[in-house]
């Protein structure tokens, strides 16, 4: 199962089987290695030890009943047969991950295939066009094929797997060797994210490099880095300097937020479906929050914040958590620990500023994120049980009262750019 997942993430960022001299075979690469990851899940042992299991299946439901009570039974099933693999691949992944080391091998695994991707973007900056035979789009913004031939997806591919990177780069290993691998990925990875002149990536970049600064060294630390990272940006030839409510792609979003609360406002409990909101308004939501809101409605929205909310709240646990270290090798396994948090943390932050300017609630990137967090998690609990455990029982008020107060600042916040 671990092996098989371990192409699966390979297969999904690298995309192999979408290459021109290969996409004509008509390979299915991507659900045969799934398949094989789910045989040997069944066959092995099973976890469910986190509420992101039952809420992710919840999610899939919801968007199933969102076109059912639209009248589109059709595209219902369509909806159902869409994300139905990314569920499976969660929890296949989640399940995976079961040591420290397995989830430092998934971390691996997602930042070099990101790494190949971003010199692929090099290599078209240079020459116009990578060996992919995908040109840059827009005349200097870098983009792959697949699910990543937008450059937004690209960049936000590429901000998720930053911390994960840095955080292997300081492990070392053979003789410093491995640092300085790890080190260059990074540095290809800022690059590639540069070369996707990706507003919002280049904001993620921005809040990562602030949280991880305040974890590691203080709130005034992170704000003097904060400022000059921004400083720094603005000098910079992107888009980035156009990033103004009124310049018309901003505006546009704005109005597309706006029109996403008028969905909801008309069909509140389940949303105009999953998929359809470009039926309602020729642009997209931009906003990965009000995309969930408008075709899910109160009920998905609630369920995928919940999904989204317990990934952050079990890593920031652990950097807050201060269980009993008996000695100095628990005080090292709890460094190490929290570590790893951090990086995945961070991962989240990143991921989440660059969404909140894209419709990307469905991607399975995300999904793949939220996976590493799961495991990380649930074996952390196992080498420190003091970490304590999670259940949608204790909190579905909690996450029914969180929803209605963020649908109201999302509210507000369209209101006051508009």
């Amino acid at each position: 199962m671990f092996f098989w997942m371990l192409v699966y993430l390979a297969l999904v960022i690298v995309r192999p089987q979408e290459y021109p001299a290969l996409v004509d075979a008509g390979l299915p690469l991507l659900p045969a290695t799934l398949a094989l990851a789910f045989l040997f899940w069944l066959a092995g042992r099973k976890s469910f030890a986190a509420p992101q299991y039952l809420l992710i299946v919840a999610f899939l439901a919801v968007i199933v009943l969102s076109e059912a009570a639209n009248g589109l039974l059709g595209i219902a099933l369509e909806q159902l047969t869409r994300f139905a693999p990314t569920v499976l691949a969660f929890v296949i992944m989640a399940n995976a991950a079961t040591t420290q080391r397995r989830v430092l091998a998934f971390m691996a695994v997602f930042a070099a295939c990101s790494a190949v991707l971003a010199l692929h973007g090099i290599e078209q900056k240079h020459l116009g066009v990578g060996w992919t035979g995908m040109p840059l789009v827009e005349g200097n913004r870098i983009q792959y094929i697949g699910i990543f031939s937008d450059p937004n997806d690209l960049g936000l591919l590429f901000v998720a797997a930053l911390p994960m990177a840095w955080h292997l780069a300081g492990r070392g290993g053979l003789l410093g060797l491995l640092r300085l691998m790890w080190l260059a990925i990074v540095g290809v990875l800022l690059y590639g994210t540069y070369l996707t002149n990706s507003r919002g990536a280049l904001l993620a970049v921005a809040a990562m490099v602030g949280i991880y600064v305040w974890r590691r060294y203080g709130l005034i630390a992170a704000a003097v880095c904060g400022g000059a990272g921004m400083a720094l940006m603005s000098m910079l030839p992107s888009r980035l300097q156009d990033l103004d409510a009124s310049e018309s792609s901003a505006a546009g979003r704005v109005d597309a937020w706006y029109e996403g609360f008028q969905m909801f406002i008309g069909q509140p409990l389940f949303g105009v479906g999953a998929g359809n909101f470009t039926d309602y308004n020729y642009l997209t939501a931009h906003n990965s929050f009000v995309l969930v809101l408008s075709e899910t409605g109160y009920v998905g929205f609630t369920i995928w914040l919940a999904f989204v909310g317990y990934c952050f709240i079990m890593m920031y646990t652990i950097l807050r958590h201060r269980p009993p270290l008996p000695d100095a090798a628990a005080v090292a396994a709890w460094k190490t620990e929290q570590s790893l948090a951090l990086a995945l943390f961070v991962a989240l932050i990143g991921f989440f500023v660059a969404a909140f300017f894209l419709s990307r609630s469905y991607v399975i990137i995300l999904y793949l994120v939220a996976a590493l967090v799961v495991g990380d998690y649930t074996t952390a609990r196992g080498r420190f049980p003091t970490l304590p455990a999670f259940s949608m029982r204790d909190h579905w008020m909690r996450w029914m009262a969180t929803s209605a107060i963020a649908i109201v600042v999302l509210y507000v916040l369209v209101r006051v750019l508009l």
